[in-house]
């Protein structure tokens, strides 16, 4: 009922926004989509090293672009430890009920998504618009199959499921409800979603398990994966069943759906003091709803359960406001020209984090004692000398492949190459 009535609340305070043509963002010179989960062609254009970042983003939502980073900065500190074994608590994800840091940054790029999408489309046919989300969700779903082959590319064993093959699937599904609904249609695809993935976790029994078991790999989300991903799932859970698996994508398009919504209610009419406060007390609503829904089905990443959706996204509005009202509304201050740097090559950059990491892990170099160690254990070894403490310096190392990271970004943004599909 608490999200029944947040989601009429939303819809009342829109409702003169539902007419309104979805505008693409102009942004001067480079023409670049505040839409930066995607990556294909290049966009070059040389610039004069006098251009500041605040010339570069007026038309723009800097916020969004900041929040893009700094969730893609998250990424690769919580996935690119020096030693997996040793690391701090709140870069863990929750071994299963509950959530910790780590958690909030998939869910927080989802929504992302979902507001870009509000954004980014331009004022097309139909046709060319449904090609251009083809063609981004192609080149998405291939590029996670790719992460998930490097370096052997042995097909025997690929995992479908991934995290750019989930970003793929949340907006393709997205861009179509965002394309064929109004504002009514899409909260009640946004319910629906959420109530429909509940009864079925709920409702529907599972073989040799019963009905509304939510354990590990016992649960109708684990079933549906053990039947049509069987071979092709994480090892980590022994192949059985795969946090990105097919069910629960289900509620993950509805996190994308909220981003939707807030993205609509930015481009209302309504004064930025207004935007900021109703983005923060829709926040604090779902936040709310989903601690208290809690109860009747935890707040589960693993399976990315409705309760989670809405948890998230509520974390996720309350940062964006934040970021809104300290970077768009503030005249766009410099501190955060790091984490907008890295939002504007948000994919490119997330997926060379991985293949570095995965390269290191695989290159062998031999020592005195004719025993070979990988690269990466090597560089931890380094990054240990300065402290006693493995949890640090595996920060340090996941510090270090960002750092790196961040100058491969910011030469492209010095040579203005931003990549997109």
């Amino acid at each position: 009922m608490v999200l029944i009535y947040l989601m009429r609340t939303i819809s009342l305070m829109t409702q003169a926004q539902t007419d309104l043509p979805f505008e693409k963002e102009n942004p001067e010179p480079r023409k670049l989509s505040s839409s930066q989960a995607e990556t294909n062609s290049v966009d070059r254009r040389p610039t004069a090293a006098s251009h500041s970042i605040v010339d570069q983003h007026k038309g723009r939502l800097a916020s969004l672009d900041a929040f893009r980073g700094l969730t893609i900065a998250l990424m690769i500190v919580v996935n690119c430890p020096g030693d997996a074994g040793n690391v701090f608590a709140p870069l863990r994800h929750a071994d299963w009920n509950g959530w910790t840091f780590a958690d909030t940054v998939f869910p927080s790029f989802l929504f992302i998504v979902g507001v870009s999408l509000v954004y980014s489309f331009a004022k097309r046919q139909e046709g060319s618009i449904f090609l251009r989300i083809l063609r981004r969700t192609i080149i998405l779903f291939g590029l996670g199959l790719f992460v998930n082959t490097f370096p052997t590319f042995d097909l025997s064993t690929i995992r479908i499921p991934g995290v750019l093959q989930r970003i793929a699937l949340c907006y393709f599904f997205a861009s179509l409800i965002v394309l064929r609904a109004g504002l009514r249609g899409r909260i009640l695809w946004l319910i629906g979603l959420l109530a429909s993935y509940w009864l079925m976790m709920r409702f529907i029994p599972v073989p040799g398990v019963g009905a509304g078991v939510l354990e590990p790999g016992q649960n109708f989300a684990a079933w549906v994966d053990s039947h049509l991903l069987k071979g092709y799932m994480w090892s980590y859970y022994d192949g059985a069943w795969d946090p990105e698996g097919i069910a629960s994508t289900i509620p993950a398009i509805a996190t994308t759906l909220f981003g939707v919504l807030t993205g609509q209610w930015l481009r209302s009419s309504f004064s930025d003091r207004r935007k900021v406060a109703g983005m923060v007390c829709a926040g604090l609503v779902l936040l709310i709803a989903g601690y208290v829904l809690d109860r009747w089905m935890p707040i589960n990443k693993s399976i990315w359960t409705s309760t989670f959706s809405i948890f998230m996204a509520g974390l996720a509005l309350v940062c964006l406001a934040f970021l809104y009202w300290s970077i768009d509304m503030a005249g766009f201050p410099r501190w955060p020209k790091p984490l907008i740097i890295l939002g504007l090559n948000p994919i490119s950059v997330y997926v060379l984090s991985i293949v570095v990491d995965t390269t290191l892990r695989s290159m062998n170099l031999g020592v005195s004692s004719g025993n070979g160690i990988d690269c990466r254990f090597y560089l931890f070894r380094i990054c240990h000398v300065p402290t006693t403490e493995s949890e640090i310096a595996s920060l340090i190392y996941a510090l270090v492949i960002l750092m790196a990271m961040f100058f491969v970004a910011w030469i492209m943004w010095r040579k203005r190459i931003f990549i997109r599909i």
